[in-house]
């Protein structure tokens, strides 16, 4: 069994006022992708470095199936590291960057030459083995950095965030590819991004992590429909969630005096105070005088079928910019007011005093 369990895990580093991950408690069943995800600085990059053993572990404990690896060396635990700038030797063939780590365990040459050639017809370099790093495009040497992990066989692969020196192309094309390759292998993957589309694309479950707190861990689908509090609700999805303030009342959230409805059994959990969130393709456009928020239109982003309309709004509560995903058939244009409303089914809404969320 290769699962990974962080167990109350924490990592403090000198000088600083607060741990860069704090006490994390996290399973990852075996044979998972599971994707951390979440800005700059938030601790999933240190997390992932923690079970890699690159990285002290100041309380707590990481677990590999029944193993505990906190105190075990970085080259006794089994687990094989793609870094973001591949980390390729450049006077080594790809052959020879791919085999290195089994020549340095006295992996015997046919032995080694056989899984390196299995390793490349898996990731399509078989006709590359015989070039140096700087005759591959970025994607190619990502493909030899996978492969290279991959010769290995380890119980868990740890990637530090490998498509970010790619183009933006290249990045939709290798993901796809990885996440057909660790299908395919089905060893357990904990990968690290600050991308969130690369997130929902990529994981069986993610992990959104914030200022070292794991936040919420769930499927893409529920972390999209279900966010736990207003910083996933903020930070999953592109564009993101509307989040407005309102004032709940009657069963209605009431945006100055605009009402977005709400579902009941939301509105009578709390009173007063509280944030709506609304996706982009949530919104509906209604007539003038149907009560409708107003939003006057900035940018309109035609992507084909689709449309995303960015707009501001003077009604007190609401964001500096109100997003709505449209049909180009509904021809909306720069400078045009429209009227926008929701179903109750479609908002989120949250205690604005803690984050939380309070729909169901």
């Amino acid at each position: 069994m290769s699962t990974v369990t962080f167990d109350k895990a924490q990592r403090w580093y000198a000088g600083t006022d607060a741990p860069a991950v704090a006490g994390l408690d996290l399973e990852i069943h075996d044979g998972e992708f599971m994707v951390l995800v979440g800005p700059s600085g938030c601790g999933k990059s240190t997390t992932l470095r923690m079970l890699a053993g690159l990285e002290e572990v100041d309380d707590g404990r990481i677990m590999i199936g029944d193993r505990d690896i906190t105190q075990v060396p970085p080259k006794n635990r089994d687990i094989a590291m793609v870094f973001q700038n591949y980390a390729l030797y450049p006077h080594m063939t790809v052959a020879e960057n791919m085999g290195f780590a089994l020549k340095m365990a006295k992996v015997p040459s046919a032995e080694r030459r056989q899984r390196v050639e299995d390793a490349a017809k898996l990731l399509g370099l078989t006709e590359y083995l015989a070039r140096k790093p700087k005759a591959l495009s970025g994607g190619q040497r990502q493909r030899v950095a996978m492969g290279r992990a991959i010769v290995r066989n380890p119980q868990v692969f740890c990637m530090d965030e490998p498509l970010s020196n790619l183009d933006a192309k290249m990045r939709v094309q290798t993901r796809t590819d990885i996440a057909k390759l660790q299908a395919d292998l089905g060893v357990t993957t904990v990968y690290v991004t600050h991308d969130q589309i690369e997130a929902m694309t990529m994981g069986d479950r993610v992990a959104v992590m914030d200022a070292g707190v794991l936040q919420q861990v769930d499927t893409p689908l529920r972390l999209y429909d279900k966010p736990a509090n207003l910083f996933v609700a903020g930070f999953i999805g592109s564009p993101q969630m509307n989040l407005i303030k309102a004032t709940a009342a009657d069963g209605v959230a009431k945006i100055g005096q605009y009402a977005v409805p709400v579902d009941a059994a939301s509105a009578r959990r709390r009173t007063g105070n509280i944030t709506v969130g609304v996706r982009p393709e949530a919104w509906r456009i209604v007539a003038p005088g149907e009560g409708g928020l107003p939003v006057d239109v900035t940018v309109v982003e035609e992507l084909g079928a689709d449309a995303f309309v960015y707009g501001t709004s003077d009604v007190e509560g609401t964001p500096n910019t109100i997003i709505v995903r449209v049909s180009t058939r509904d021809s909306v244009h720069k400078g045009e007011v429209i009227h926008v409303t929701t179903d109750p089914r479609n908002v989120h809404v949250f205690d604005t005093d803690t984050g939380e969320r309070i729909s169901d």
